[in-house]
């Protein structure tokens, strides 16, 4: 059977990519020829960007591991959660 995975927050990847922007903004400071408020909206678009891939590697990893799970059941256990073998694939990418 499949297990639901609650070990990772719904925030995403966000955390994680705000602490690095932060880290942009305070290790390194503005450049010499651009204000501090530059340097933070370059901190802040690097922060959304990888806060958008780390968000699409998770879900892709949870897709992977949803179609995984319903690909080990048999046609009966299938059958008793209502769905067929050529659901799989719709259900492991529906949100």
């Amino acid at each position: 059977m499949s297990a639901y995975d609650t070990t990772r927050s719904q925030d995403g990847a966000a955390g994680l990519a705000g602490r690095i922007g932060s880290v942009f903004v305070t290790g390194f400071g503005a450049a010499p020829e651009r204000s501090a408020s530059a340097s933070v909206a370059i901190a802040a678009q690097i922060s959304r960007f990888v806060s958008s891939i780390a968000d699409a590697i998770a879900d892709w990893n949870d897709a992977r591991l949803t179609r995984k799970s319903l690909e080990a059941l048999t046609d009966r256990e299938l059958d008793d959660i209502g769905l067929t073998r050529a659901d799989i694939s719709y259900v492991s990418r529906a949100r």
